[in-house]
């Protein structure tokens, strides 16, 4: 049995099927919005930074479930993330993280906006994991926040994309307009 760490849309436990999950900090890597030629919009990526911490989701991935999770997360590589992590695993635990490879991600830009859709799933997410103090730790804890955001909502783009209540788009519309994020 292996883990991921998930620290965006794999935080939502709704965007997948992996049952066995608990809240964590990552040490060392930062979360940034970035855009690569491997999609279309804006993603979300981690990057190293030796002071920094987000929260994360680690979930247990069973040896035949990992190809359909790869080809999930195709435009990432898998970094090993097990001593960086504040969770309580065994000590052999295979542990990774899905990360953009350096060198291969630039700042998002309108030809490559983030989806509204996506930050909606990332945000219910952290609320349903973290709570209200999480978000507000996501919107904090990420950079790129000047990168320009498409309103997907009516028509989301987002294939994992979910119904999110009045509340929980109403505490994600504060938190852009709490980091001054520009929505087109």
């Amino acid at each position: 049995m292996g883990y991921f760490v998930g620290y965006g849309s794999l935080v939502n436990r709704m965007t997948h099927a992996h049952a066995e999950v608990y809240p964590a900090r990552l040490r060392g890597w930062r979360r940034m919005w970035r855009k690569t030629s491997r999609r279309e919009a804006a993603y979300l990526t981690v990057v190293p930074e030796a002071d920094s911490e987000i929260d994360a989701l680690v979930a247990a991935v069973a040896p035949q479930d990992w190809p359909a999770l790869d080809e999930r997360e195709a435009a990432y590589l898998k970094h090993p993330a097990r001593h960086q992590l504040d969770v309580s695993l065994p000590e052999e635990a295979h542990v990774v993280v899905y990360a953009i490879e350096e060198g291969h991600h630039h700042p998002p830009d309108p030809a490559s906006p983030v989806l509204l859709s996506y930050i909606d799933v990332v945000v219910q997410g952290y609320l349903h994991v973290f709570g209200e103090t999480g978000v507000m730790d996501f919107f904090d804890t990420t950079g790129g926040w000047e990168a320009p955001i498409i309103n997907d909502r009516a028509t989301p783009v987002y294939a994992r994309h979910q119904n999110l209540s009045k509340a929980e788009t109403a505490l994600v519309d504060d938190m852009l307009a709490r980091v001054g994020a520009q929505m087109r």
